[in-house]
């Protein structure tokens, strides 16, 4: 399907899909928007030959989270009741977190620029993060009379830990890239030129592997989040089985023996 919204390309089996809207800073409120993003992730989890998604922004932004104009004016998504206002965050800007946490293929936000509100978030829903030196992040809804409406209660201390988490939310202070580091935000910082080459080396590097067994090992890490130990061995049991069935577990071995 034709997007205006966001890019996606291909590069082998690595995809690359760009919020497109520079002159918004990559606001994430339009539904035309959000429709794109969640038909790209369909599109990249059905298609097997597909094995890493690179996420990021086009212009000096990542994402600048929500439109703050159509909050004060109330239009938009921020427009009637509050039922209604509570149906526009669960029919808008929630199918976000919901097509990338279904995605069983890796994600890398290769964070371009500032990522505030729900772009932090956004860069949290990604399984690798790497930001440019101009990045800044923000978990910044309280600041305007607001709490995470997008997931950020479920994202953000699962990167951080409970507490950071909370710090940087109670706080909303915004941190450079390389405080983002520091506390294990990010796991790399790069130049702003090298950024897209470094989150392609990353993304062939992850490629090399088979696809089949990334995405069985990539829904493993999510699934075990808040499990017992006990539920995360039966579920590792399963896929593992399945594993031992597959032709890319065969030729793994096969090559390791012949070595």
């Amino acid at each position: 399907m034709p997007f205006e919204q966001i890019l996606l390309e291909r590069s082998g089996p690595i995809a690359i899909l760009t919020l497109n809207r520079p002159d918004l800073r990559n606001a994430l409120t339009d539904p035309d928007m959000i429709g794109e993003i969640e038909a790209a992730c369909r599109m990249v989890q059905d298609d097997p030959s597909v094995s890493v998604l690179i996420l990021t922004g086009a212009g000096s932004a990542f994402s600048a989270g929500g439109n703050v104009k159509d909050m004060l004016s109330k239009t938009g998504m921020f427009a009637g009741s509050p039922a209604q206002l509570r149906e526009n965050y669960r029919q808008g800007i929630q199918r976000i977190p919901l097509a990338l946490h279904r995605l069983d293929v890796p994600t890398i936000a290769a964070v371009n620029g500032p990522a505030i509100g729900a772009g932090c978030d956004l860069a949290c829903m990604c399984d690798i993060r790497i930001a440019s030196e101009k990045a800044r992040f923000g978990e910044t809804f309280v600041s305007v009379g607001l709490i995470p409406g997008d997931g950020g209660a479920f994202f953000l201390p699962r990167v951080l830990g409970f507490s950071k988490a909370c710090e940087l939310a109670f706080t909303a202070r915004v941190i450079d890239a390389g405080e983002a580091l520091r506390m294990g935000l990010v796991s790399e910082v790069t130049p702003p030129e090298q950024l897209m080459e470094r989150a392609g080396e990353l993304a062939r590097e992850i490629a090399q592997q088979p696809g089949r067994i990334l995405r069985l090992a990539k829904r493993l890490f999510h699934q075990a989040q808040g499990k017992s130990l006990e539920d995360v061995l039966e579920l590792s049991a399963a896929y593992q089985a399945l594993c031992h069935y597959t032709e890319e577990h065969d030729e793994a071995v096969g090559k390791l023996l012949k070595k």
